[in-house]
């Protein structure tokens, strides 16, 4: 699978990886043959927090990694009610046990909180020099917010940015994306095919996906996921909650869409901007 930098210093991470939001409950047996099967099929960047089934999910990821862990790009999040520096020291501490890992490759703040961000920086530094994590990023900031963490941070320090995006969510590509590109920091795309809400085949931009992956002979999911790959700083995290949409979601990574295919599908999912960044 293809690798692209995870941050302006940071390793080569494949394209596609696995997001493991709401994979608690009673089909926990089923989401470790999904994340195993989509280890299988190189999606080794594991994407998790400590909110998802306040830690259930976390646990989850543990047994699924089990033997594989140093093949594994494994992030986590800390939830921003944690995040005063003493709080997102002991909040990794607590992920890193129920990971059952000495370390994290990287280490998101969820989305903006009330505590001052210069306190969390500071305890994601403090967690780098410990080696408990190997870097760290944000999640759901927008582009003003980026830019006071670059201030506080310096350059290169801010490995992503976590962010809703897909073929009907285009909003980062108005100010988060091109901000991101400029300071070679990862975009990671997350719900990269709407969060169970997909294009309706009965629609313009459902039979465009349905049309261009039949010239493919591929799926309309890979069609979307191809989509959302197309810029190269940005990665993906789909979740899969069976084994073998995990398979299909890998296989996407393989897609090259025209120039044509491209233009099609960014008018009839076209940019609409909004006040605020949207996320879920």
């Amino acid at each position: 699978m293809e690798r692209r930098p995870f941050g302006k210093n940071g390793e080569l991470v494949p394209v596609i990886g696995q997001g493991t939001w709401r994979m608690e409950g009673d089909e926990r047996a089923l989401a470790i043959r999904a994340l195993r099967a989509g280890l299988e099929e190189g999606m080794m960047h594991i994407d998790t927090a400590e909110m998802y089934g306040s830690g259930e999910v976390e646990e989850t990821v543990r047994e699924a990694i089990a033997g594989r862990r140093d093949e594994v790009f494994l992030v986590s999040k800390v939830w921003p009610q944690n995040a005063t520096y003493e709080g997102t020291i002991a909040a990794c501490d607590r992920s890193l046990s129920r990971l059952g890992t000495d370390r994290l490759d990287c280490y998101l703040l969820h989305w903006p909180g009330h505590h001052p961000l210069e306190e969390t920086i500071r305890a994601f530094e403090t967690l780098v020099r410990a080696g408990k994590i190997r870097s760290w990023g944000l999640s759901n900031f927008d582009a003003p917010r980026l830019e006071k963490a670059f201030a506080i941070a310096g350059e290169g320090r801010i490995a992503c940015d976590q962010v809703l995006y897909n073929v009907g969510e285009r909003s980062i590509e108005q100010a988060v994306l091109p901000w991101c590109e400029q300071h070679g920091v990862a975009v990671v795309a997350y719900s990269p095919l709407g969060s169970g809400v997909f294009p309706s085949p009965r629609s313009a931009g459902g039979r465009a996906l349905l049309e261009i992956a039949a010239a493919h002979e591929a799926t309309p999911h890979q069609v979307a996921l191809a989509f959302v790959l197309r810029r190269p700083a940005v990665l993906t995290i789909p979740k899969a909650s069976r084994p073998e949409h995990a398979v299909e979601d890998a296989r996407a990574a393989g897609l090259r869409l025209s120039l044509e295919e491209l233009r099609r599908l960014e008018a009839v999912f076209p940019l609409r901007v909004k006040r605020e960044l949207p996320m879920i």
